[in-house]
């Protein structure tokens, strides 16, 4: 077998993906209602083919071949070789039918998690979430390898070599400093005025002023689109076709102008891969945990920069046609960081957000280490709520049924939030050693920054494990005092507490 053989059978079945991608990005956008049942035939069908071909004969043989003759793959070739071995010996002893099976469930799963929002009723849903959690059951003895637990089996899915022994260790510094912050600002801090935050601005000027931002920031709509949907996502296609989607609310602004500039830092991540990965595995991002901090880099690094504000605010007033011209620059400001406890995790503020992940990741492990069963989630999950927030959810939309990505399979996912904002905290803490990342916002050119990301991040794609991003631009592994510190400055500064 050649090289050239073995790439051609990887790009055949990153084809296929792409195929499968389109119409997941249809599903969540502008599929008919009804349409649905027939869609995820169509998905469970391909999802099928896609899963033989990954495990098939072809792939077999080649693994095989090379296995034994390396010294005939490229430098390139043996990075592609290795990835695709990895996902082989993940999968290959799942029965195609199962995985058909599972597909076409997730398929269909997305409109009934739609279904039950609108009667919000999570019973409505729960027979769905019941087949989801049976079918992941079922495969974690197949995908396990030395995993301490089976919920850490589905963290690596998401985070290669993450634990639930390290991300306890690291969520419960995390949630301690977020405590003491919040307790600081309760006793001593002086809240900003955020009155004016409801007024209305229209989608047209919301899109206005966030598509000058994110084309600004480096996200390129010649080579992707905004499209709308109920939860938000970013669909990477390939580097020349990396999608995102928002929700808008005329009478909340923030909601889809930090919304777009999150999926924009997605789609950055995406848009500025090296082409030599192109229809390749490695041609997409590296682990959810570095995806993410890509987007929350973009959200809430640089979407909470004063300087960043300051410099875009005359094109906020601009777009929002004479709605804010009475609001001055500071109050405006200090509005957009208020913290106060709230239900919705994509609404929630930059200081409270990782308390709504480390909800989301203490029940999952109880769902799959401690057999949790699904008639007791509503009530674990508005007990979390009160627990850490002092808030309880009185309806299913607003509690467990508000997040898409269950629905999706994606258990193990939601502490990817978490880290992103950790991994982004320290990037930014990096990046500050080699340039003034504030002089750069205060400019007229912000490339600087994207291209820092690019060279540090982006352009790896997956031919690079997290742990080794990290540590290579940052020089040290993932430590949450910069998010502690970050969040600290940003706050106290807000608040007017002195430090």
């Amino acid at each position: 077998m050649k090289e050239q053989e073995f790439l051609q059978e990887v790009k055949e079945l990153q084809l296929l993906n792409e195929a499968l991608g389109l119409l997941e990005w249809d599903a969540q956008t502008g599929m008919p209602e009804k349409s649905s049942a027939y869609r995820s035939e169509v998905v469970g069908y391909l999802s099928g083919m896609s899963f033989e071909r990954s495990v098939g004969p072809e792939i077999q043989a080649a693994l095989t071949y090379f296995k034994n003759h390396q010294n005939e793959l490229s430098q390139l070739g043996k990075m592609i070789y290795d990835k695709i071995e990895e996902n082989y010996l993940l999968n290959q002893q799942i029965p195609k039918e199962r995985m058909e099976a599972y597909m076409k469930t997730l398929s269909q799963a997305h409109s009934d998690w739609l279904a039950a929002r609108k009667v919000n009723d999570f019973n409505r849903m729960k027979p769905t979430f019941q087949k989801i959690i049976g079918f992941l059951k079922e495969f974690i003895p197949y995908w396990r390898k030395d995993e301490a637990t089976p919920y850490d089996v589905l963290l690596n899915q998401y985070e290669p070599e993450m634990t639930v022994a390290k991300l306890d260790e690291l969520f419960a510094e995390l949630k301690a400093g977020i405590l003491s912050i919040r307790s600081v600002i309760e006793r001593q801090g002086s809240k900003p005025r955020t009155d004016f935050l409801n007024r209305t601005m229209t989608k047209a000027q919301q899109r206005c002023f966030v598509e000058g931002v994110i084309q600004q920031l480096g996200y390129d709509l010649t080579r992707g689109r905004l499209d709308d949907t109920v939860h938000p996502f970013m669909l990477d296609l390939n580097r020349n076709d990396a999608r995102i989607t928002t929700r808008w609310d005329e009478n909340n602004f923030s909601m889809a102008v930090f919304g777009v500039i999150h999926e924009a830092g997605h789609g950055m991540y995406e848009q500025n891969i090296d082409p030599k990965f192109d229809h390749t595995p490695l041609g997409g991002g590296t682990s959810m945990g570095i995806h993410e901090s890509q987007s929350l880099f973009n959200e809430i690094i640089i979407g909470s920069n004063r300087a960043f504000w300051k410099k875009q605010y005359p094109f906020f007033k601009e777009c929002a046609q004479g709605t804010f011209d009475d609001i001055s620059f500071n109050e405006f400001y200090a509005s957009l960081k208020e913290t106060k406890a709230s239900l919705i995790r994509i609404e929630a503020d930059s200081l409270t957000y990782p308390l709504h992940i480390i909800i989301r990741y203490e029940i999952e492990k109880m769902i799959f280490n401690d057999e949790l069963a699904l008639d007791d989630l509503p009530q674990v999950w508005n007990d979390k709520y009160e627990e850490y927030l002092g808030i309880h959810p009185d309806k299913d939309i607003a509690g467990i049924l508000q997040d898409v990505h269950w629905s999706g399979g994606s258990f193990g996912y939601f502490p990817s939030y978490a880290l992103g904002y950790m991994y982004a905290a320290q990037l930014a803490h990096a990046m500050n050693q080699e340039f003034s990342m504030d002089e750069v916002l205060a400019s007229d050119d912000y490339t600087a920054i994207r291209a820092w990301l690019t060279k540090h991040i982006h352009q790896y794609g997956a031919s690079r494990k997290p742990n080794q991003l990290i540590m290579d631009a940052t020089g040290e592994a993932l430590n949450p005092r910069y998010l502690i510190e970050y969040m600290k400055a940003i706050y106290f500064d807000v608040y007017q507490i002195q430090a």
